[in-house]
């Protein structure tokens, strides 16, 4: 199976299987319609490519793999795979994070045609806000949660439990409520997922708008 997954990265990396080597497999196949393993072997070596070319790629693959990615490999130190895991598994997760949230900020900013402003750090700290609408005197506050198939609804429901305390806080201090914005992967595109919470910071806005008219 090592061996297997060696073979197969050492031929894709070096595109020894593009069409322009191997030549057009699938369409071949479809015109050769064979029933036999051994029909496709023989239509294959006698329309497609030669035999002595199929060879002298595999000899290719064995020169790329023996010299140019064993020198490779020679190269990488204990060092290199400690700071690689450690770059994996911080600092890609949270780029990818932050990725999430600003493509999810955008969605929001618009459907809602309004300006949308990234909150302060310490806004984070003390009200677990990311991002705020300002609507005259008063902020409405907006919390992205990235969420996929192995959070439960249980740990997210758990969390805004813990977190309602300091939205409440934020609410008294600055009139909005704070509203969360659920976020996750729809094919390979990150989009809102609780779409309906649009409409409920729009009647936010308009609640604010009116109070503030009154005043």
């Amino acid at each position: 199976m090592a061996k297997e997954w060696i073979l197969n990265s050492a031929m894709n990396r070096f595109q020894l299987n593009f069409k322009r080597n191997v030549g057009p497999t699938s369409e071949s196949i479809r015109q050769c319609a064979p029933k036999q393993l051994d029909e496709w072997r023989e239509y294959y070596l006698k329309n497609v490519r030669s035999k002595e070319h199929i060879e002298s790629l595999g000899r290719k693959l064995y020169i790329k793999i023996t010299e140019v990615i064993q020198s490779e490999v020679a190269e990488i130190t204990e060092q290199d795979c400690i700071d690689y895991m450690m770059q994996l598994v911080i600092d890609r997760t949270f780029d990818g994070y932050m990725t999430e949230i600003k493509t999810v900020y955008g969605q929001l900013e618009k459907e809602l045609r309004i300006k949308i402003e990234p909150a302060p750090d310490e806004w984070d700290r003390l009200y677990n806000v990311d991002f705020f609408i300002k609507v005259r005197d008063c902020h409405i506050g907006i919390q992205i949660k990235p969420v996929n198939h192995g959070i439960q609804l249980s740990q997210i429901f758990k969390e805004k439990d813990l977190q309602s305390k300091t939205h409440e806080r934020f609410t008294r201090q600055y009139g909005g409520n704070v509203f969360y914005v659920f976020s996750s992967n729809i094919g390979d595109k990150k989009e809102i997922r609780n779409k309906e919470v649009i409409d409920e910071i729009r009647q936010e806005i308009e609640r604010l708008e009116k109070q503030n008219s009154t005043l």
